[in-house]
């Protein structure tokens, strides 16, 4: 592992820190909140660090709770102690100051079934994402240029750096994107064993591990799709009500992301079911089995783990920056879709990712559709995996990926 890089929600979880008594920082496991919690000094300090995946910790959180919350603390992977957080409720209206407790966990807490009490009114929530790919370069310190191009949307000057296979196989988990190259297949081994056979374990009562691998899988396979249960749990051989389940469990624990349909536009044909996504792209090639992306071997695969890739990208882009801007998709049954739709304040964007270096009319026609049909849409983006961007039209741009993820 290198040195420790700067992450793009710092600056946000800071202000959070100054305002609110309790911040929750939740995300996929080795995303890297634990180190985030101990290396940012604007967090860490004046906050004891205690995690619950140690026993002693865990075993005082059940039997005397209120001693652990004696003083200002960071609390890791709360998720393995609920009851901890009704305690923590009583404490922060007792003493309802901003910057006493940071929690982290490997589970959404909104939306695990076991948990009842949420903490509303007393805490901000936030999730880290896999590392963007400016956080993996160190330059988290210049305004990503996303940002910039919804404000102003314009070509970019100067040439950009391909997104390369490597890093798409190697996604944005810390300990495959920066350690060793010649380790990242273990390391992803290991990580699902650890993940199937522990963390499920805690969260939910799974009677087939192999069963719920198995849709894992399946579901790595259709990453970049519109999601069809039906089908998925078909193939799975498991019934709609398990297949549903399991699928929420995958969400809670950050494995899958739903992305939602954009619909605010003049077409009557819109698909209204959820685009599924992997969280981190390296994780779904694993489980996919996908070792290499040679362009023609599995386009369709290839296109879709670059297409996650960017959904990873963007979703903390957005987090960390315009947390208020929402992402989604769109896409006309059996005629045009736009990878992902952008909505900020009144301004509407689309952007369709194409994995080549090059492009034709036909890779711009999904996003003309959308132009044509959405009269609030700023501008539409192909985001192509070149090095130059050009003006295509009247609110219509190719733009090379690294620029776009610049």
């Amino acid at each position: 592992m290198t040195n420790y890089l700067s992450r793009e929600i710092t600056p946000r979880l800071e202000r959070a820190l100054r305002r609110l008594p309790v911040v929750v920082l939740s995300g996929l496991r080795q995303s890297g909140k634990s180190t985030l919690l101990q290396n940012e000094a604007g967090l860490a300090r004046g906050h004891a660090y205690r995690t619950l995946d140690d026993f002693a910790t865990l075993a005082a959180a059940r039997s005397n709770p209120e001693s652990l919350l004696a003083n200002a603390a960071i609390l890791d992977e709360v998720q393995r102690c609920p009851e901890l957080l009704v305690a923590l409720k009583r404490s922060v209206d007792e003493q309802r100051k901003p910057g006493r407790f940071i929690l982290s966990g490997s589970a959404n807490l909104a939306l695990l079934g076991h948990v009842t009490e949420t903490l509303a009114g007393r805490a901000g929530y936030f999730t880290l994402h896999p590392m963007t790919r400016r956080e993996q370069r160190g330059t988290t310190a210049r305004e990503p240029f996303l940002v910039k191009f919804l404000a102003s949307p314009t070509v970019p000057a100067g040439v950009a750096d391909p997104v390369t296979e490597k890093e798409i196989l190697r996604g944005g988990l810390p300990p495959a994107c920066l350690g060793p190259a010649d380790d990242v297949a273990e390391w992803f081994r290991a990580y699902v064993q650890t993940y199937v056979e522990r963390d499920v374990r805690q969260l939910s009562q799974i009677t087939d591990l192999i069963a719920f691998r198995s849709l894992a899988q399946l579901a790595a396979l259709r990453t970049a799709q519109v999601l069809a249960i039906s089908t998925l749990g078909r193939d799975a051989k498991l019934n709609a009500v398990t297949t549903g389940r399991y699928l929420d469990l995958l969400e809670a624990s950050f494995l899958i992301r739903r992305l939602p349909p954009f619909l605010k536009n003049r077409s009557s044909r819109l698909v209204k079911s959820p685009k599924l996504h992997f969280t981190d792209s390296g994780l779904a090639a694993h489980l996919a089995g996908i070792t290499s992306l040679e362009p023609g071997r599995d386009d369709l695969l290839r296109g879709a783990l670059f297409e996650t890739y960017v959904a990873q990208n963007l979703a903390a882009l957005l987090e960390a920056h315009l947390p208020e801007a929402q992402l989604a998709f769109w896409h006309e049954q059996g005629r045009h879709e736009v990878d992902f739709v952008i909505e900020a304040g009144r301004k509407v964007f689309g952007f369709e990712v194409k994995a080549a270096t090059r492009w034709s009319e036909n890779d711009l026609s999904g996003l003309r559709a959308f132009l044509d049909r959405t009269p609030a849409c700023v501008a539409a983006v192909l985001a192509y995996n070149g090095r130059e961007a050009v003006k295509l039209g009247e609110r219509l741009f190719a733009i090379p990926m690294g620029k776009l993820l610049e």
